[in-house]
């Protein structure tokens, strides 16, 4: 097994290094590593942190515990008929996921994904931010934002049709029904699927040929992948941000919450 050196863990972030090799491990595994405002902080110092040291030549992105991440950490007791959640959920999408979904789409290394288990809303997005993504065989993906009245965000709307086309990615937001490592390895949504037991390994192995490579080469690649496949990616993020602060205001948001809380199929009126 890899040496790994300069450690450190916080409650909700573990980083890893060993040689040009840095691992970001989200820690909130009681949590399924859902987003709180302290992990979007941290991850966010990371990745800028990963991006800026000429010692890191490639990124690895995983999670502890039995969840890759179930998305947003949803205070359920704070969605009520008399609270605007708007400002809030503004403040949450610029300031805290956008900037961690750009700092990746951004990142001039190679950035791989470790899916472990669940990947669930936002954190579906964080794999599909990646460079490249790999999969245990019992990790899942789920776009579950419609279940609870809301549009896909964390730059979804583009990331998840640009790998899996667009009839796929209406589906998936759609339904908000999980797709499992082989499904979504047919449909470009992960690019390797693994055993579970074999997922650090593989990880390791591909990311430390990553790590050995031209890495400017390998900027410009990327951003020219970016320039070509994701060219509106800032105008997409600033669309969600306008049409999920005026859901998360809206009757069917109250009701799929609700509904979620009572664990009972939700009654969307359109309102």
């Amino acid at each position: 097994m890899r040496e790994w050196e300069n450690c450190s863990t916080s409650a909700v972030l573990a980083v890893r290094q060993s040689d040009s090799l840095r691992w970001l491990q989200l820690a909130r595994p009681k949590a399924l590593n859902a987003f709180d405002e302290a992990l979007q902080s941290e991850l966010r110092v990371a990745i800028d942190a990963a991006a800026a040291d000429p010692g890191v030549r490639c990124v690895v992105l995983g999670g502890t515990g039995r969840a890759f991440s179930a998305g947003a950490d949803i205070d359920l007791e704070g969605v009520t008929d008399d609270v605007r959640l708007a400002p809030r959920t503004e403040e949450e999408l610029r300031m805290r996921y956008n900037p961690i979904i750009g700092a990746l789409r951004r990142m001039p290394k190679p950035v791989v994904a470790a899916v472990n288990g669940p990947a669930v809303g936002a954190g579906c997005s964080l794999a599909l931010a990646c460079d490249q993504v790999i999969a245990s065989r019992s990790a899942s993906f789920t776009m579950g934002f419609a279940k609870v009245g809301l549009t896909l965000d964390a730059g979804a709307s583009l990331l998840l049709g640009a790998r899996i086309g667009l009839g796929r990615a209406a589906r998936m937001a759609f339904t908000a029904e999980p797709v499992d490592a082989d499904t979504a390895l047919a449909w470009g949504m992960v690019d390797e699927v693994v055993d579970d037991d074999r997922l650090d390994h593989r990880v390791i192995e591909l990311a430390t040929v990553l790590a050995a490579g031209p890495t400017r080469a390998f900027a410009a690649i990327k951003q020219g992948l970016n320039v070509a496949l994701l060219p509106t990616f800032d105008a997409v993020l600033e669309y969600e941000v306008r049409a999920q602060t005026q859901l998360v205001d809206s009757a069917d948001f109250r009701e799929g919450v609700d509904a979620f809380a009572g664990r009972r199929k939700p009654d969307f009126t359109g309102r």
